[in-house]
């Protein structure tokens, strides 16, 4: 296969990778198999390739309580992730982070923060730090719409700005903050409007369109590599799950509801792939395939062993 196919397959596995992921999940929730809680991913998969596909090794993310998917396109070992959320000794973060605090700092993911906008001003400094330390690496922050209303998110942008620092803010729009709509907490008609108070670049793209966030996402990230400071992205996407697990997202309309699943990103991409002439048996073959590695990190999870009460004693400062 040409190179660029073989790029389109892989922004297909990772996607379709999530997906599975967060189905598989979902359902140990509900069988009472899985400890915890969880605030899954499922419909803003293209966000999370879409951006990550356009970092290179160094550079780094801040996630949020939504963070599966970020782990996920940044590489990071599904057997370990599924093990974490387990809660077992074997977990990315030996079963003492669970699923909202789940990273692998070796892959580029700082353990993901549950605050809403927490990760922001931690995202800054990294990109500060990148910058005194003349290295070429960027950060990108992920948060939702519900973040950019908090005063991090006005207070880091600014420094970012009079700085020049070398951080990508993306802000994955899925509509609602946890129940509640957008157009109840703030008045600009996009987020991306906010941008022209701190004087940076503010860009709003289609978060169904692997593609269309792919392009957006190198343009900001080059900027920043290349010293011209941040840049505020915002992804217009849609959440096709609860808010967390018990939650039946009553909120969103039946008629919204079903146009967004009718606009998915892993539909929309599989009937673009087809256009090309790529065959729906190969994209079944590697839906099969990523099913098969799920079932593995699922058996690799249960089968792993629990911490120890003296594990709390290791990873401590003091």
């Amino acid at each position: 296969m040409k190179p660029e196919t073989d790029r389109l397959l892989e922004f297909y596995r990772k996607m379709v990778l999530i997906r599975e992921f967060e189905e598989r999940v979902k359902l140990l929730f509900l069988e009472g198999i899985m400890p915890g809680t969880i605030h899954q991913y499922q419909g803003q998969e293209a966000c999370a390739v879409g951006v990550c596909s356009a970092l290179k090794e160094g550079d780094v993310i801040t996630s949020t309580h939504r963070p599966h998917g970020h782990c996920i396109a940044m590489g990071m070992d599904i057997r370990k992730m599924m093990a974490e959320l387990f809660g077992k000794s074997t977990g990315c973060c030996k079963g003492k982070g669970g699923s909202m605090h789940m990273g692998d700092i070796e892959k580029g993911v700082v353990p993901a923060i549950a605050i809403v906008g927490g990760g922001i001003p931690i995202a800054t400094g990294l990109g500060l730090a990148f910058k005194m330390k003349k290295q070429d690496f960027v950060a990108v922050c992920f948060m939702g719409d519900g973040a950019t209303n908090e005063g991090t998110f006005h207070e880091s942008l600014n420094m970012a700005s009079i700085w020049n620092l070398p951080v990508v803010y993306v802000v994955e729009n899925n509509l609602y903050g946890a129940s509640t709509h957008i157009s109840l907490v703030m008045k600009v008609e996009r987020i991306s409007e906010r941008a022209c108070a701190y004087k940076i670049p503010g860009i709003t793209a289609d978060g169904n369109d692997v593609l269309e966030v792919y392009q957006k996402a190198q343009e900001a990230v080059e900027r920043a590599r290349t010293g011209n400071g941040p840049t505020l992205l915002e992804l217009l996407t849609y959440r096709i799950t609860g808010h967390s697990r018990r939650d039946p997202a009553l909120y969103q309309p039946g008629e919204e509801k079903k146009k967004a699943l009718e606009n998915e990103p892993i539909k929309r991409f599989s009937n673009y792939l087809t256009s090309l002439g790529i065959s729906t048996e190969t994209l079944e073959d590697i839906r099969n395939r990523v099913k098969k590695e799920i079932e593995d990190a699922v058996k690799f999870a249960m089968e792993s062993p629990n911490p120890q009460p003296e594990d709390t004693l290791d990873d401590l400062f003091v």
